[in-house]
């Protein structure tokens, strides 16, 4: 099922559920589906990584820190890391790290499509971030 074809499913339970759902809650499970579909086959499901080959999510500092580091790397790519510029947009790279940065115990408050999109027009990682540095 697609993104698209997801949030038309989910407008049309709420809608004939009567409720609203909160915009939020959709961003969260958006950026958990779009984390599995995109990233979760590297960075595994849990957000455990790959010892030597993928780092972890979990517990990650970088991740944690400034969203601008993260968000750079994922519209740019870094290392091994797949530049996702062409596959999501800002919103659904958003989505993806907010999730990231609130699941599996971090505890960081995700970036706007606004910031990722400054990000994305970025031509060098900003170096405040540590972007530049390793992820673990």
């Amino acid at each position: 099922m697609t993104l698209f074809q997801r949030i038309l499913y989910a407008a049309a339970l709420t809608a004939a559920a009567g409720a609203s759902v909160p915009t939020l809650a959709l961003a969260a499970e958006d950026g958990a589906s779009l984390f599995q579909e995109n990233c979760s086959a590297c960075h595994q499901p849990k957000g455990q990584g790959v010892p030597g080959a993928f780092p972890p999510l979990a517990g990650n500092k970088f991740v944690q820190g400034d969203p601008k580091g993260p968000a750079y790397v994922l519209t740019h790519g870094r290392g091994g890391m797949p530049n996702f510029s062409d596959d999501l947009n800002d919103q659904q790279m958003a989505a993806i790290l907010s999730y990231i940065r609130a699941a599996w115990g971090n505890k960081a408050q995700g970036p706007d499509a606004t910031l990722v999109a400054s990000v994305r027009s970025a031509s060098a990682p900003p170096d405040d971030t540590g972007a530049n540095l390793p992820f673990h």
